[in-house]
């Protein structure tokens, strides 16, 4: 009697799981869970350069020397 009992709540919680998983309004593309690529691209050398001149010839870096000196 016992088993018989839990065959049968076992059963509907099985059909209650598949009812919930085959509604069509839940249903989801594999296109939304894709993942997007938003990884930062890295600079060259010669960009880190570029931008280490720019930066020493408008100032910057003296600006930033005097403020980090405390003075």
């Amino acid at each position: 009697m016992a088993f018989t009992a839990v065959a049968t709540t076992a059963s509907a919680f099985a059909s209650t799981a598949v009812a919930a998983n085959t509604n069509g309004g839940m249903a989801q593309s594999a296109r939304e869970w894709a993942p997007v690529n938003n990884t930062p691209k890295g600079k060259t050398r010669a960009e880190v350069r570029a931008e280490l001149v720019r930066a020493q010839k408008d100032g910057q870096l003296a600006a930033l020397s005097e403020l980090y000196r405390g003075g």
